[in-house]
């Protein structure tokens, strides 16, 4: 408080004269209506450049909630293409109902490893979010993995990027079918292993989903094909696949729940013979 007094004992001339500055400029504006109105226009700028500055920032600091909620639409979209039966008709929304068995849940990574022989992701939703273990994890660029464990609110994912992941996977331009596996080399790349040597493949050819499995949907991107290798032990095609995605920098995902899941699970178990 001392301080305050000093400091107005000691700039008391300054203060007195933006004092009657301001009294002087006030008289000024409202007794000319020319000063007033420039007094007005100024004003009305500075508060339009205030609001719009206030404006921008808000709507940064809105970002976060706007792009939930477009994840979220993301994961409708996709739903719906992935229970469409023929992907090139336009979606009729009347003609889905009842017809779902493909659901998408949108979530997002909190932890992610990468460098080391088995690696995990850990996402923001878990059993109470409908999360399961065995279900398909993706990106808007490709797969990233199948989540192994759930508490109420979390769920660890197996990364496409750990030793023990294993994922049908097949030459989009040809059908033709193999295992997608890591050799626990590079981030960058997966190995599609099994390839039928009649199989005709190419550097660039596309890599994706084989849909043979009950966790993802055929023709989810993958990545393209860098090199091609003969297998000398089993005489088959071992192909070097660049990823779509960076598996180093993964944010929002969808996990997706085969709703047949299980009646197919059981109807394979009782065809197949007891060995």
């Amino acid at each position: 408080m001392q301080q305050i007094v000093n400091f107005i004992f000691k700039n008391s001339n300054k203060l007195l004269f933006l004092l009657l500055l301001g009294i002087s400029l006030t008289l000024t504006i409202q007794s000319h209506s020319f000063h007033r109105s420039k007094a007005i226009t100024s004003a009305n700028g500075v508060t339009g450049y205030i609001y719009s500055k206030i404006d921008e920032a808000t709507a940064y600091l809105s970002l976060r909630e706007e792009n939930n909620k477009l994840a979220l639409e993301n994961a409708n979209l996709r739903s719906i293409l992935y229970n469409k039966a023929d992907s090139l008709k336009p979606i009729v929304k009347d003609s889905m109902i009842g017809a779902y068995t493909i659901k998408v849940i949108q979530s997002k990574v909190i932890k992610n490893s990468y460098n080391v022989p088995e690696n995990y992701l850990t996402i923001k939703s878990g059993a109470m979010q409908g999360i399961k273990p065995d279900m398909g994890v993706i990106n808007s660029l490709g797969i990233v993995g199948i989540i192994e464990k759930t508490s109420n609110n979390y769920a660890t994912v197996i990364s496409i990027l750990n030793r023990k992941s294993q994922i049908n996977a097949k030459i989009k331009k040809s059908n033709h079918f193999g295992s997608l596996i890591w050799n626990g080399e590079s981030t960058g790349f997966v190995q599609l292993i099994d390839v039928p040597r009649l199989a005709s493949v190419r550097k660039g050819d596309t890599i994706v989903t084989g849909g043979r499995s009950v966790i993802f949907p055929e023709n989810i991107p993958i990545g393209t094909i860098d090199k091609i290798y003969i297998d000398k032990e089993t005489n088959y095609y071992t192909l070097n696949i660049r990823l779509f995605n960076d598996m180093t920098n993964v944010g929002d995902i969808y996990v997706i729940e085969n709703m047949d899941k299980e009646e197919i699970i059981k109807l394979e178990e009782e065809t197949t013979p007891n060995e």
